[in-house]
């Protein structure tokens, strides 16, 4: 299998703080590589952590709020000034359009880049490309906020103690195709002589308070990016405002079946995110607390996730 990994371009909320860059993170998928809400300073992240701005080809924008798309305008300047070819797809709110727009011509530069801008307005499916699918559901969070799943079709894997010894070459591939080959014992059929492979998974949850659609979009994902604004001392101020507690997020993990959970998106008022792990962990065992720069491989079956932070 092609990489699949997300780098952890910023863990920060409302205010970065000297240890946490505002949010950002980007997935490499095969080919592809999408870049989710680009906050301030998205830009130098990339510098620092290895993220080359050709290797962009999707950017999502769950809302507008400040923290998840200031930076919006330094990545297209980055990707115009080293004339990237292949067009990049735009996912963004639709009633955000006049947002995205002044973000897009927020400096004087030249574009020399192709985007194609993907509104978003009603939940389904946004993108679907060889090997995935993208798809956004709302959120609840007071202004126009989705979240993203990111789907690879389910697959087969063929037995070949199952196969007939003349089913070889081009009508292993016909089986794969149409689902069924002649051979000298008769018709075979694929789902005799395979075991399905659910496709892999990914899901990022940002800017919410516990909602249906929120679980929906983390249903059996194989890694979960989840908002974790703050700790259960704040559950209140979580209320209030709309976003979840580390707690939160772990029980919305637990209840979806998730396989690995990542919490960001952290309040600025908290230095330690021992207590993050610890609280969400209560909930969900396999929970890591992201730090800036992290890299965590998509987990395969037998994959485990990366150590834990130590900051």
């Amino acid at each position: 299998m092609a990489e699949r990994q997300l780098t952890v371009l910023g863990t920060s909320s409302q205010v970065p703080t000297s240890l946490r860059n505002h949010v950002g993170f980007f997935l490499r998928w095969d080919k592809e590589g999408l870049l989710f809400d680009p906050g301030e300073g998205t830009q130098r992240q990339m510098t620092l952590y290895g993220v080359k701005a050709r290797d962009i080809s999707v950017i999502c924008l769950t809302h507008f709020h400040g923290d998840h798309c200031l930076g919006l305008p330094g990545v297209i300047q980055r990707l115009s000034l080293e004339r990237v070819q292949h067009p990049v797809a735009l996912v963004y709110p639709a009633s955000g359009r006049h947002f995205l727009h002044r973000l897009l011509k927020a400096a004087i530069f030249h574009n020399r880049i192709t985007v194609h801008e993907y509104p978003v307005s009603q939940s389904g499916t946004i993108i679907s490309r060889p090997g995935f699918e993208i798809s956004a559901l709302p959120l609840e969070h007071g202004v126009d906020t989705w979240g993203y799943r990111l789907q690879e079709p389910d697959s087969r894997t063929l037995l070949p103690n199952k196969i007939p010894q003349d089913v070889t070459g081009s009508a292993l591939g016909l089986l794969k195709q149409q689902g069924f080959v002649d051979s000298l014992r008769g018709r075979v059929f694929l789902e005799d002589v395979s075991v399905l492979k659910p496709g892999q998974k990914f899901a990022l949850v940002m800017d919410t308070r516990p909602c249906a659609n929120a679980g929906t979009l983390a249903q059996g994902a194989d890694l979960v990016v989840c908002e974790s604004t703050y700790l259960d001392t704040e559950f209140q101020q979580a209320a209030t405002y709309r976003h979840m507690t580390a707690a939160q997020a772990g029980e919305l993990a637990a209840r979806s079946g998730v396989r690995h959970l990542v919490l960001a998106h952290y309040s600025q008022r908290y230095r330690s995110l021992g207590p993050f792990a610890e609280q969400a962990g209560r909930h969900h065992p396999q929970t890591l607390a992201a730090c800036d720069g992290q890299r965590i491989d998509l987990p395969e079956r037998k994959r485990a996730l990366g150590p834990q932070c130590t900051e």
